[in-house]
């Protein structure tokens, strides 16, 4: 699993328990007793940090106001406090969920997995989307949008979009591209390359007419960059 989490409460038997049960399923557990040694530590990346509420000195919700900007990953608070303004003031200053005291390690468990299976699936879905400029690539639905409209590319002629806006500002020859594409057994020719980029080109310019994205290098092949063209 290789999930990293952090637990700041100033109850050292509580860390101490709820570390030994996460980390009997796998995850790497570090532990803060106080909001001043959390901060010592939360530049290290953390998937989820377990945050309590009352602890002496700075407590968990100024904690929280102080790192949110900079950490991304969900917050669980813990807390005896069981008023709804308690919640909903922890919540709004960035938690992600909140459990009271005492709290059963069953259902701690469930929420941080919880809390993880929705990240990595915003992870997942964030990495099969590719734009550059106007130009989106949604690779699950193999499709290609400019300005939001759907260009109607031919398979190949994706791939090469593709190909292109995944190495920006990379040069590909023509043979290259021809490989990537095509394959090394295909019975097309390289001409074939230079017609799909021109389609390509023609098609985009269709829908936003005062940029371009593909820059032939004269000698050296075609490569992604985006220059707006308008005068």
């Amino acid at each position: 699993m290789d999930k990293k989490i952090l637990i700041v409460d100033d109850n050292e038997d509580i860390c101490i328990t709820v570390k030994e049960y996460l980390e009997l399923y796998g995850y790497s557990v570090e532990t803060a007793e106080s909001a001043v040694k959390a901060l010592s530590i939360i530049n290290n990346p953390f998937d989820l940090i377990i945050l309590d509420i009352m602890m002496e000195g700075m407590d968990g919700l100024e904690l929280c106001n102080i790192i949110r900007e900079k950490i991304a990953c969900p917050i669980i608070f813990v807390s005896a406090k069981t008023l709804e303004e308690d919640k909903i003031e922890a919540l709004s200053v960035g938690g992600d969920d909140y459990i009271t005291k005492p709290f059963s390690l069953k259902e701690l468990k469930a929420r941080v997995e919880c809390h993880i299976r929705r990240e990595e699936r915003i992870r997942n879905k964030e990495t099969y989307i590719l734009s550059s400029g106007n130009v989106v690539i949604d690779i699950n639905a193999k499709e290609v949008l400019c300005n939001s409209e759907k260009l109607q590319l031919t398979k190949n002629e994706y791939k090469i979009v593709k190909l292109l806006i995944t190495n920006k500002n990379l040069v590909f020859s023509k043979e290259k591209i021809f490989e990537n594409v095509w394959g090394l057994d295909s019975e097309s020719y390289l001409d074939t390359v230079t017609e799909s980029i021109k389609n390509i080109r023609k098609k985009i310019k269709a829908i936003d007419k005062d940029m371009s994205y593909i820059t032939t290098v004269y000698g050296l092949g075609y490569k992604w960059e985006i220059k707006n063209e308008k005068k």
